[in-house]
């Protein structure tokens, strides 16, 4: 299962969850410290900020971002809990969670896994950069941009709850 959270929640999440592999999507990388216990190859950092068009001293998520991403799931072990973060908690992590779901399961309906991050989260707004470039990456025909504009915006928080989404 993948569990969802802010910076500020990471260090309960994973030490509640028993996560043993994280994803940290944040692109001031030098405000998260890898719990000692997560062995370095199994922390996946993508130094993005929370845009979906370029802007001028900013990373905008890329395809060798979402590739990354794709590729470190794929080599997840699944044997304990996957923690995704970003600041909030609401955007980057949450199209991370969305992305990894789909990379999981090919044969799952995107529809299913947007609606299943909504009912858990009523702040999930999934960066809509991350999900259509990993649409396109994981040929989804657009079926994930789709999903993801079904489910609308999420309300307005400074800090989503931690939540988590179950793979199957």
């Amino acid at each position: 299962m993948i569990h969802v959270c802010s910076l500020a929640r990471l260090y309960d999440t994973v030490d509640e969850t028993g996560a043993r592999h994280i994803v940290t999507l944040l692109r001031l990388t030098d405000r998260v410290e890898r719990p000692r216990h997560i062995a370095p190859e199994n922390h996946l950092v993508l130094a993005v900020d929370d845009i979906s068009m370029p802007m001028e001293g900013c990373t905008v998520p890329g395809q060798e971002h979402v590739e990354r991403l794709i590729e470190f799931v794929g080599g997840w072990d699944r044997a304990a809990p996957l923690v995704v973060h970003c600041f909030a908690g609401i955007s980057r992590s949450t199209a991370g969670a969305y992305v990894a779901a789909c990379a999981l399961n090919p044969r799952r309906d995107e529809q299913q896994i947007a609606w299943d991050i909504r009912r858990a989260s009523r702040t999930a707004q999934p960066n809509m950069r991350i999900v259509s470039i990993a649409d396109r990456l994981l040929q989804r025909q657009g079926r994930m941009v789709r999903a993801v504009e079904t489910i609308g915006p999420g309300q307005s928080a400074a800090e989503g709850e931690p939540f988590r989404l179950d793979l199957d």
